[in-house]
């Protein structure tokens, strides 16, 4: 059974789940934030992958009042509910938005939601089982309300107002410091995921009224994105923390494109007396190269170096190549329109920084291992091997099979 009838079928048994997810434009700590790439998708994007993939969720929705963040959600799989611009400013209320995409839902599909879920961008590693653990929470266990919880074993301080410089302690006394076993456990709101019955929720105005369960997350993938360090710690963490879902398939690829410097070479040029030069490639790479053509895959190879030395390695591997270059995104773009090849369907490899507007431009952008920090960090996958020491047979055998890594 799909996934598609699989959620049909469960639908007719339990109740309706809405997943409203919040994604405003105008973020001021971190600017353009809900947009922002973390293994190389959008904040956003990874909040609906999240509420799609989660089994007790039957709708899921990206209120909005900016149209990139519209259009990067509908291709995620979401409903859009444009928001007012009234309930669209710093003071307006995540309960406010809720609200207005519950009626604007119901309006559209004249269905109304018996639980409404409040999952938020900025937690980019809340995964679909702890989406479907607080529906459970409420659905099966009874809950009016549940969220995201992670143990907290800290000491919170509070600075005195009364008291320049002095401070005083909010969850201990100051002056007895027990151990970490002997305290009392505290839970922090994680911020990740929030579910309520729908009518209390319209009744009570607010996410927190009757009784309240406490679902526990794994501290691990616990992060809220608030600052640019926030963002900055997000990407490094995704290459461990999406490992299980960091590489695609055939399924979710239609074409390959590829740069050429650092990426099927080493990155080095030899040049001799006369001025030519010389690079290393890896024969793996052109074995690799070569099933996925046989696989039906167009593989494009994209450069901006004028060399003929590239123009040389693509003849010999039998793939086209636009080198030269300035704009490797235009020519990407226009490559795909001429192709009727859909931009997310497309895996781009590459290792420098020249190549992350293409990598923004693309469903799969991949770096090569060695690529530069901000390359690897934009990036959705990140290869083991070196670029030039079969990075792109790496690669390959994502798409086509392990038998191809031997």
């Amino acid at each position: 059974m799909t996934e598609t009838a699989a959620r049909a079928a469960a639908t007719e048994t339990q109740p309706r789940v809405l997943a409203v997810i919040p994604a405003r434009g105008g973020s001021k700590g971190v600017p353009g934030k809900n947009l922002a790439p973390v293994g190389g998708v959008p904040l956003v994007a990874r909040a609906v992958r999240a509420c799609e993939g989660a089994r007790r969720v039957t709708a899921v929705v990206v209120s909005t009042d900016d149209p990139s963040i519209a259009e990067v959600a509908r291709s995620a799989g979401a409903e859009v509910v444009l928001r007012p611009v009234a309930i669209a400013g710093d003071t307006a209320t995540s309960e406010a938005a809720v609200l207005h995409a519950m009626d604007a839902h119901e309006a559209m599909t004249g269905e109304s939601a018996e639980v409404v879920l409040l999952v938020q961008c900025t937690s980019p590693f809340i995964t679909s089982e702890e989406i479907d653990g607080v529906v459970a929470a409420i659905t099966e266990d009874g809950a009016d309300t549940a969220h995201t919880v992670t143990p907290f074993h800290g000491f919170v301080w509070r600075a005195d107002a009364t008291a320049a410089g002095g401070g005083y302690g909010v969850n201990h006394d100051k002056s007895t410091r027990p151990r970490r076993q002997d305290r009392p456990q505290d839970l922090l709101e994680t911020g990740a995921a929030y579910g309520f019955r729908a009518d209390g929720f319209r009744a009570a105005m607010h996410r927190f009224f009757g009784r309240t369960a406490l679902v526990h997350t794994d501290p691990a993938r616990v992060l809220e994105i608030d600052e640019p360090a926030d963002l900055h710690r997000a990407r490094a963490l995704a290459p461990l923390l999406d490992a299980a879902a960091a590489t695609p398939t055939r399924d979710d690829i239609d074409a390959v494109v590829l740069d050429f410097d650092g990426t099927q070479t080493d990155d080095r040029v030899q040049i001799d007396s006369d001025g030519h030069e010389f690079v290393t490639v890896h024969r793996g790479d052109g074995l690799g190269i070569a099933a996925l053509r046989r696989a039906g895959l167009p593989v494009l190879i994209l450069s901006t170096e004028t060399n003929t030395v590239v123009a040389a390695r693509a003849r010999k591997l039998q793939v086209p190549v636009l080198h030269g270059i300035d704009r490797k995104d235009l020519a990407l773009k226009q490559w795909c329109e001429e192709n009727g090849i859909a931009p997310e369907r497309v895996l781009y490899a590459g290792n420098d920084v020249n190549d992350l507007p293409c990598f923004g431009l693309v469903g799969w952008p991949v770096a090569v291992a060695g690529a530069h920090d901000v390359v690897r960090a934009a990036a959705r996958a990140v290869t083991t091997s070196h670029g030039g020491h079969g990075a792109i047979r790496e690669i390959a055998a994502w798409l086509l099979g392990p038998t191809l890594a031997r």
